[in-house]
């Protein structure tokens, strides 16, 4: 069973597989991180480079708590949002680790932000799962 691995920290509120997945996809697009990005003005597809503490301050700010950045061979390879066990925002690292953690780290000063299209993702996971299109989870407003 996966949730003997991952999401064991979320129990009790998430109780099985199938609520663990439905709640990441909730969290997925209820914190957006394209639209908080735009908030800070820095948007994807314009081939524009970002100084990656920007991005991560931008985050900080729209989200409600620090992320955490994983790099490898000098790119980014995740950002990571957490959550406390009653789902809601907090940092992963504290502000000063996060920094100290990007000095060391093989994460590039700048970065640029590749172009998607957010319903590829939304219309596979309609393709996989045909009952989640009558489902809430898909409508969040802002």
């Amino acid at each position: 069973m996966l949730t003997e691995k991952h999401g064991t920290c979320s129990s009790p509120v998430v109780e099985d597989e199938l609520q663990y997945f439905s709640t990441a996809l909730d969290l997925y697009f209820k914190y957006n991180v394209t639209e908080m990005l735009a908030t800070g003005d820095i948007l994807i597809s314009n081939g524009k480079e970002y100084a990656l503490t920007d991005v991560i301050n931008t985050i900080k700010h729209a989200f409600g708590g620090s992320p955490q950045i994983i790099c490898k061979k000098g790119l980014v390879q995740e950002l990571r949002l957490c959550f406390t066990k009653d789902l809601k925002p907090r940092d992963c690292l504290t502000t000063s680790a996060l920094y100290k953690n990007l000095s060391k780290s093989s994460c590039p000063r700048n970065i640029s932000l590749p172009t998607y299209d957010p319903n590829a993702f939304i219309n596979s996971t309609l393709a996989v799962l045909p009952e989640a299109s009558n489902s809430e989870m898909y409508f969040y407003t802002s």
